[in-house]
């Protein structure tokens, strides 16, 4: 098993910054990958970045490309989700997960951390 504890989120106003982390403990050698999704009210859940354990290999969604970036700390078992130039739309629940499969199917999740960017 794997536990997954994110940390970070807050209240900005727009055009503010915010770092998310997300700390990883248990079977951590098993991770291939980890990202982030969020959820904003009364929507589904949408992929946001996802980071690859070993070589560090990144991916964005369009709607954060060149304002988001995801790193990790393998040292630390963190990944970590810097966002900037922050929207009111980027207002949701942000959940880290964890995959062991190249395939991508997520088998572990946080618990989420509320982000709220006001206008």
């Amino acid at each position: 098993q794997v536990q997954l504890v994110e940390s970070g989120g807050g209240l900005v106003q727009a055009g503010g910054s915010l770092r998310l982390s997300c700390a990883a403990s248990g079977r951590t050698f098993s991770i291939y990958a980890m990202g982030w999704f969020r959820q904003a009210p009364g929507k589904e859940r949408a992929f946001v970045a996802r980071i690859t354990w070993s070589g560090g290999r990144t991916d964005y969604a369009d709607s954060v490309k060149g304002r988001f970036t995801i790193s990790r700390d393998n040292a630390k078992h963190t990944v970590y989700l810097q966002m900037n130039s922050l929207k009111p739309e980027d207002t949701a629940v942000y959940y880290c997960a964890a995959t062991r499969s190249t395939a991508w199917d997520y088998d572990y999740w946080g618990q989420g951390t509320q982000v709220t960017v006001s206008s």
